[in-house]
């Protein structure tokens, strides 16, 4: 029965439009579009309000000191720079939290390329098989000779499966990268030694070239002596 239901025609109702005379105005609003405008309206309605409250009950003598801190660009506030945010002991704090952490990857990565170079060198460095050939006269052995030297000549490699040898160069290309992670780490994390130790307290300067023995890219500093109680 659904399907001769749904066999015979029935007229398809649509929304009233709006009508001809007024076209100019657009589409005809329904009562969900009116109940969305109305909950805007409200809503900016009440933002108002409490403005204008809270500027009916400001004390004009009231003072804090974003007043002589912030800056009014076009009539806008511009807050206050936060390059001082945080006091000397948390940025000491979050410093060495990130050089742990840089630390504990660059350990991570030396691991890794320890086992995969380890893996590697025992497998390239694998005794060669032997084997034993026995012939009936001297005319077969020197063909057997002749033979075995020409294998030997011939690339290792030859034997071995397309499988292995991709897994073989995708582990060298692993370790290459490994290894240019881990020189990446470890110049990060003697960066953020320097930055961290450049912070603490206590007299240094920069030294020139002329005053370093070993010459390297990187700034050296010297610490002034001090006596330690």
């Amino acid at each position: 029965m659904s399907s001769l239901r749904n066999a015979v025609y029935r007229r398809a109702h649509k929304e009233r439009a709006q009508p001809h005379s007024r076209k100019k105005f657009g589409l005809l609003e329904k009562h969900k579009d009116y109940a969305l405008r109305a909950q805007a309206f409200h809503k900016k309605e009440e933002t108002l309000r409490k403005l204008k409250e809270k500027a009916a009950f400001r004390n004009p003598d009231e003072f804090y000191f974003k007043m002589i801190k912030t800056k009014t660009v076009d009539g806008i506030h511009r807050p206050e720079s936060e390059a001082n945010k945080y006091s000397q002991e948390e940025l000491m704090l979050m410093k060495t939290q990130d050089i742990g952490y840089v630390l504990q990857k660059l350990q991570s990565e030396k691991k890794k390329i320890e086992k995969l170079s380890s893996m590697l060198h025992s497998l390239d460095n694998q005794p060669p098989n032997k084997h034993v050939y026995y012939a009936e006269d001297r005319e077969e052995a020197e063909e057997i000779s002749a033979r075995t030297l020409e294998k030997a000549k011939s690339p290792t490699s030859e034997g071995i499966p397309k499988k292995i040898k991709r897994k073989l160069a995708a582990s060298y290309k692993e370790l290459e990268d490994r290894s240019k992670r881990a020189a990446e780490l470890e110049k990060l994390y003697m960066d953020m030694a320097l930055q961290k130790e450049l912070q603490k307290k206590g007299k240094k300067r920069k030294l020139r070239e002329d005053e370093i023995v070993c010459p390297t890219t990187r700034p050296v500093y010297k610490w002034r002596m001090e006596r330690k109680r």
